[in-house]
């Protein structure tokens, strides 16, 4: 069955050759982050534990997890948390099949207690509080998943589109590297998994701005705090000026004032035990950042089943056409920007409209691209379902 593709030449500026261009990451500890790996870990154990009782994935979107903050008491040398952190996770899991019971809140109060461990000062059995307030699914949406499950190719649960785009400018790279390298990377102890990096290049100059929580009971004092930042902001030079030729400065911490005693400073390197609370959706999209500069869905992915939610799949879908398009054409290709919508109730692989918008590279005609292109958008759509079992197996991420 025709599957309703359409490509066309895009018609912008690549964004290389923009004047300007505006990137951010929130890294593995920032609220919203952990909001979003939160719902994912969640639907992820539900996903499992229906195939395991009952041979497929059941209805399930726990997208809807809201973090607020404590309060504490931050000091070099030690501190305190004083007010512990609130974790709402709401959202529709299916709790019941055929009159068998399913302990879906359990699950989800585990798989969220089992994720905040990840963060290594944070102790989740003192500092965190957990409400779980799923329900069962309605009904038309549940008739639809079930229904979906009875096909090879599971049919949308919603009307939603995703987008997608290649190849990753200079800056998103080092945007996302730099806060790799904080966080998987260098490790200092001093400081916290609470990260947040914002690039800005204007022609040929990036200048990253990077939040980075301090760790008050792994420093002394004040000295080593600031010995700690400039051995940070040392080997972050270092390490992205070798991948570029532009100029590259880094600023860490710019609120700090050490006349007036100002540091962003921590007990559990997590800003959301004091000052920052946070919500599925609000950060990263499906790639790892927020692009202004760039096509967007505002979809919040986290937590949406791995099996039909297009706004999850379409998503993740629509990076992955964009990045086989470029690849397969290697520099005949500059730019390609991916939309795909689906619509309720049809098969997840027979979108209404999947559009590949491409910049080609000079001297190439778009006629000369287009059965190829076509050919790559098709055989996407038909994989969906490996996109599902990168999900469940944790080793797709959506933030």
């Amino acid at each position: 069955m025709a599957k309703n593709i359409f490509i066309e030449p895009l018609t912008a500026i690549p964004i290389e050759k923009q004047k300007t261009e505006m990137v951010e990451r929130k890294g593995f500890g920032h609220p919203d982050s952990i909001a979003d790996g939160i719902g994912e870990a969640i639907s992820r154990e539900l996903s499992r534990e229906y195939i395991r009782r009952f041979g497929k994935i059941l209805h399930h979107n726990v997208d809807k997890v809201q973090i607020a903050a404590g309060k504490s008491y931050p000091r070099f040398g030690g501190g305190e948390v004083v007010k512990p952190i609130l974790v709402t996770i709401a959202g529709r899991a299916t709790d019941e099949i055929k009159g068998e019971h399913f302990p879906a809140r359990p699950i989800a109060l585990k798989a969220c207690s089992e994720y905040l461990r990840k963060f290594r000062y944070f102790d989740p059995e003192s500092m965190a509080v957990i409400d779980c307030k799923t329900g069962p699914g309605s009904d038309d949406l549940i008739g639809v998943f079930e229904h979906a499950g009875e096909k090879k190719i599971p049919l949308a649960n919603d009307t939603s589109f995703g987008v997608g785009f290649a190849p990753r400018s200079q800056t998103e790279q080092l945007v996302m590297r730099a806060e790799h390298l904080i966080n998987r990377k260098f490790r200092f102890p001093q400081v916290g998994q609470d990260v947040k990096v914002m690039g800005l290049r204007t022609d040929d100059s990036i200048l990253l701005t990077v939040a980075a929580a301090m760790v008050g009971p792994q420093l002394k004092d004040k000295n080593e705090y600031a010995s700690v930042k400039e051995e940070l902001h040392n080997k972050l030079l270092d390490d992205l000026c070798k991948r570029t030729e532009r100029n590259v400065e880094v600023n860490i911490n710019t609120a700090d004032d050490y006349d007036a005693g100002i540091y962003y400073l921590t007990v559990t390197g997590l800003d959301m035990e004091n000052g920052d609370d946070g919500a599925i959706g609000r950060g990263n999209r499906v790639n790892g950042l927020i692009t202004p500069c760039r096509p967007m869905s505002l979809e919040a992915a986290a937590g949406k089943n791995p099996v039909s939610h297009v706004g999850k799949i379409y998503n993740i879908l629509g990076f992955r056409i964009a990045e086989s398009i470029v690849k397969e054409f290697g520099g005949d290709i500059v730019e390609a920007h991916v939309n795909i919508l689906a619509q309720i109730g049809k098969p997840i692989n027979q979108p209404r409209a999947a559009i590949a918008k491409i910049i080609p590279a000079d001297g190439i005609a778009l006629g000369k691209v287009e059965q190829k292109v076509n050919k790559i958008v098709d055989g996407w759509l038909d994989r969906c379902p490996e996109i599902t079992e990168g999900l469940v197996a944790g080793k797709i991420s959506v933030f």
